[in-house]
């Protein structure tokens, strides 16, 4: 007879205010993966053994503190909370935290954990995810590191990062089918009643446009005549005769302004304007499309696609209501 395997640790870490869903997703998953044939060890630890209050105010009770682990870890699962810059500014945290991913085969953040990898300096030089709303934040707060905006989970050498909350179930099925292959992984999707993997990005959930945040004057008049009404034709030429400056020169400033060209901020606003238009009516596509300024629904379609990774459709099903059907 062969020995038996190894049990795969997989230490999930909690502290004071974590976002109660960024820990027992992950859990949950890997948990659900022993009844089809994997063996993880999970346990939930913070600094010290005890209740642990979470952002849902649930208290976890955390079996052991992360003095009890084993020299060596499979995993460790790094959650967030809301307000990561108090996870952050706890020095203890960070230094145990950092201290338990250099005894860990891979590393694994869930939504605002990355701002806890980042603090460690785990994330210098490397791609990640986090929650959409804080994907900036990250980027401002830690240049070392590449944010991706859209990914529900990146992973860049052994350390693996995930958009929001839920994001986390995405990445632990992910996990799962890197041990056990896309069986067991399917199996455990099954059972959660979750997708095996989420079709499209978190930008289909995201708000849109921060980049409403401009003060420069001309910039500011642009993006309010646009953002007043997207259905009409802004014709780059007209918008700079109105703004008072030149094609060329509206051009330099919007691009150095929002890092994008007035097409295709007009565009991103027009995309807005039709996944309100879907979630609020049921109008017709073609309406939709018409009344958001596509001009057709061709070419609304490839602005969903090439956004968001799904069909305007789709995006209606998805968003306008909990009904089935």
């Amino acid at each position: 007879m062969s020995p038996t395997r190894p049990r795969h640790v997989v230490a999930v870490l909690t502290f004071p205010g974590v976002q109660l869903l960024d820990v027992a997703g992950p859990a949950e998953v890997f948990t659900t993966a022993n009844a089809y044939g994997a063996r993880y060890d999970v346990r939930v630890v913070s600094a010290a053994a005890g209740p642990v209050a979470t952002s849902a105010q649930v208290r976890l009770d955390a079996a052991g503190s992360w003095e009890d682990l084993p020299a060596r870890l499979g995993t460790l699962v790094v959650p967030g909370r809301r307000d990561w810059r108090e996870a952050v500014a706890d020095p203890a945290l960070v230094a145990g935290t950092a201290a338990l991913a250099g005894r860990a085969r891979r590393v694994a953040s869930v939504c605002a954990g990355a701002f806890m990898l980042a603090e460690t300096g785990l994330l210098d030089g490397r791609r990640a995810a986090t929650h959409w709303r804080l994907a900036r934040e990250l980027a401002l707060a830690y240049p070392g590191v590449t944010v991706e905006t859209d990914a529900l989970f990146v992973r860049d050498g052994n350390v693996v990062t995930s958009a929001g909350v839920t994001a986390g179930i995405d990445l632990a099925l992910a996990l799962v089918e890197e041990d056990h292959g896309p069986d067991v992984a399917r199996e455990v999707a099954r059972e959660l009643v979750v997708f095996m993997a989420r079709p499209g990005g978190q930008s289909q959930f995201s708000a849109r446009l921060t980049l409403r945040e401009s003060t420069h004057p001309v910039v500011r008049q642009v993006m309010d005549v646009v953002g007043a009404d997207p259905g009409a034709d802004h014709d780059l030429t007209a918008l700079a005769r109105r703004a008072g400056v030149s094609v060329r020169h509206l051009s330099r400033l919007f691009r150095a302004h929002t890092g994008m060209t007035v097409g295709r901020y007009a565009e991103s606003i027009r995309l807005e304007a039709a996944q309100a238009l879907l979630e609020a009516s049921g109008e017709p596509v073609d309406t939709v499309a018409a009344r958001a300024g596509f001009g057709s629904a061709e070419t609304m379609r490839r602005a969903f696609q090439n956004t968001l990774g799904i069909s305007p459709t789709v995006y209606r099903a998805r968003f306008r209501t909990t009904v089935p059907g």
